[in-house]
């Protein structure tokens, strides 16, 4: 209940200001980050889910849910924005609100200068195998109630370059799918604007590894946002449990969680 009323708050402030500012002005929410954010040069409404294989660019126009697709709670099992196949790429999008599920990556992929103005379920899922290679480059993702990035598939996600803000969590590997893998995440050059609850949970019981360089966190002088957080997953559907928490003043385990506090700068 709260998470949909908050979602609905963001996405009426977000009408209200573009009315007038104009369509093309980029409205920051509570907690937006000191990116750059880009101004939409149009918008498009999918009442379906758009399927992309080789490559989509965008051309920097704001996309957005219309009809079935038309929802920014956090419901379980919406359908994506856009699915992308094996090996394609997504390009100089602006994902706006109702965002659904976002994007779903089914093999290796690589997703180029696209920003979440309000994240739906979730901005992005990964679904391809050990050895799918996910690529994020650029961009940002602002409002997400829960995770920005899940981890679903196998394989490794690299994030660079990438801006989040007012967020739960960035990045959480599946901690109950039916089917698990050893997961690994890395994050460069990734900037992080407060409120938020946690970079990465990872399941330590399957391997998964998480690796941070050039993370600089804003507006969070108390250090409440956690850097790696392990958790026991299971293939049986229950909630996963908890194991340890890293800050960035212990740094991580060196196994699991790889970072030390020379890789987490606060401004």
């Amino acid at each position: 209940m709260f998470n949909n009323l908050r979602k609905r708050w963001r996405a009426g402030v977000v009408a209200i200001a573009a009315l007038g500012l104009g369509l093309g002005a980029v409205v920051h929410t509570q907690g937006a980050s000191a990116a750059t954010w880009p101004s939409a040069t149009g918008t498009v409404k999918l009442t379906a889910t758009k399927a992309v294989s080789g490559t989509l660019d965008g051309g920097l126009k704001r996309y957005v849910g219309s009809g079935a697709l038309g929802t920014g709670s956090q419901d379980e099992g919406q359908d994506p924005l856009f699915t992308l196949a094996d090996g394609a790429t997504l390009k100089n999008v602006i994902i706006g609100s109702p965002a659904a599920d976002g994007v779903h990556c089914l093999g290796s992929c690589t997703i180029s200068n696209v920003w979440w103005e309000n994240v739906g379920e979730d901005a992005a899922t990964f679904k391809g195998g050990s050895s799918a290679k996910y690529t994020v480059t650029g961009g940002g993702a602002k409002g997400a109630d829960d995770k920005v990035f899940q981890h679903n598939g196998g394989g490794t996600l690299t994030v660079s370059g990438f801006a989040v803000s007012d967020f739960g969590k960035l990045y959480r590997s599946c901690g109950n799918c039916k089917t698990q893998y050893k997961r690994a995440v890395v994050l460069k050059n990734i900037e992080v604007t407060a409120p938020g609850s946690s970079l990465v949970g990872i399941n330590s019981n399957f391997g998964d590894t998480a690796t941070f360089s050039g993370i600089t966190v804003i507006g969070d002088s108390s250090k409440k946002i956690s850097i790696c957080v392990t958790y026991k997953g299971n293939k049986t559907g229950a909630e996963p449990t908890k194991v340890a928490t890293y800050k960035a003043s212990t740094g991580g385990d060196g196994t699991n969680c790889k970072f030390t506090s020379a890789n987490i700068t606060y401004k």
